[in-house]
């Protein structure tokens, strides 16, 4: 018999897992980085009054002329940013999202939740900015940010207390207030754009390097993956999470209180989801009830990717930031290599697809192993 627990060989296969997606996004890049080619882009430096201007030289005829330099077309710490950028709206909610496929749910609200948390900060931010009335200062951008995390909590709180009350699978409630919530919105800003926000909480969004690169989104995406990392692996709190994913009705009789842990995840998934919000606000500077359209999929097939498993009991917040990365990286790589864009959803499906069929295998195979043993 072998002396391996069902814990150390899930734990282990997770791994692995998560250690074969970084192989595949290292190789991934390096493709790019050797057949995308080189681009030309104008050189910038830092002026005497701290701001970044472009570079310019005189001809042989007099003439100013903007300097250029070659550069790599992935591989360049401005294309490498956005990407990280790009990358962390969707990583982090993909995290919350990893929640509540571990805990055996789904969430295919957390685009609209997106929407009505942006909206509704930006409504009140726009009260403090140059449109508004009232002077901006720190405590008005502080409650920004307060609400727009705050209301992506509470509907997350929503999503959680009607599926745990009615015991309604998470597919239909979520599909609901997915309508309402995007609804919401749209009645609030009457489909208009929202913008005008103090310049004070842009610049803390939007706060760049000497190098004009824009970290902030990129730190917080690590900062919502190591806290996600760290509830699940080592908190008995993400224990019972994986337990209720893994046999709710064991996780029942052995005392878990299933219908917290469940209540719980949704909230993490609404938290993450008024966080992302709250970057795009910040890094945008406006806000309308169309924002996150189809982010749900998006989100879903990051945690995915990046090895949750949609029957439950399997994930983890490192995988999820992994997977979104995977297919951003994609999206980009069709752009970088001039691949026809119509294909980039046809090409994000399909991996989608296969990491749900490799999920399947490696669940027949843990099966047959334990069978054996």
């Amino acid at each position: 018999m072998s002396s391996a627990t069902p814990k150390t060989s899930a734990l282990f296969a997770l791994r692995l897992q998560e250690g074969g997606l970084l192989v595949v996004i290292v190789l991934l890049g390096l493709l790019l980085t050797i057949f995308g080619g080189s681009v030309r882009v104008p050189q910038f430096e830092t002026n005497a009054e701290g701001e970044r201007v472009r570079v310019f030289t005189t001809n042989a005829e007099g003439e100013k002329e903007l300097v250029f330099v070659e550069k790599n077309k992935f591989f360049n710490a401005q294309n490498l940013a956005q990407l990280a950028k790009d990358t962390s709206f969707i990583a982090i909610m993909a995290v919350g999202a990893t929640f509540v496929i571990i805990a055996g749910g789904i969430d295919l609200s957390v685009g609209a939740i997106y929407a009505l948390a942006s909206v509704l900060a930006a409504m009140f931010l726009n009260k403090f900015g140059p449109e508004g009335s009232a002077a901006a200062g720190f405590l008005p951008v502080a409650l920004g940010i307060l609400v727009c995390v705050g209301v992506g909590t509470v509907c997350g709180l929503a999503n959680g207390a009607m599926i745990t009350a009615l015991k309604v699978h998470p597919f239909i409630i979520t599909l609901g207030t997915m309508a309402i919530f995007r609804g919401i919105a749209f009645v609030a800003t009457k489909g208009q754009s929202i913008g005008g926000f103090p310049q004070s909480f842009r610049d803390l969004i939007r706060w760049e390097t000497e190098g004009g690169l824009s970290l902030v989104p990129l730190a917080v995406m690590i900062l919502v993956a190591i806290v996600g990392g760290i509830y699940l692996s080592r908190l008995a709190a993400g224990r019972r999470v994986y337990a209720v994913g893994g046999n709710e009705l064991a996780s029942r009789f052995s005392g878990i209180r299933v219908t917290r842990v469940k209540l719980s995840v949704f909230i993490i998934s609404g938290l993450t989801a008024g966080i992302a919000a709250m970057l795009s606000l910040g890094y945008y500077g406006a806000a309308t009830s169309g924002d996150g359209s189809g982010y749900e999929l998006n989100v879903i097939a990051a945690a995915v990717v990046g090895g949750a498993s949609l029957s439950g009991g399997k994930g983890s917040a490192f995988g999820a930031i992994l997977g979104a990365l995977l297919i951003q990286m994609i999206s980009s790589g069709i752009v970088i290599l001039g691949i026809d864009q119509n294909y980039s959803q046809i090409i994000i499906g399909a991996v989608v697809i296969v990491a749900v069929v490799l999920d399947q295998l490696n669940n027949w195979i843990a099966k047959r192993r334990l069978l054996k043993s």
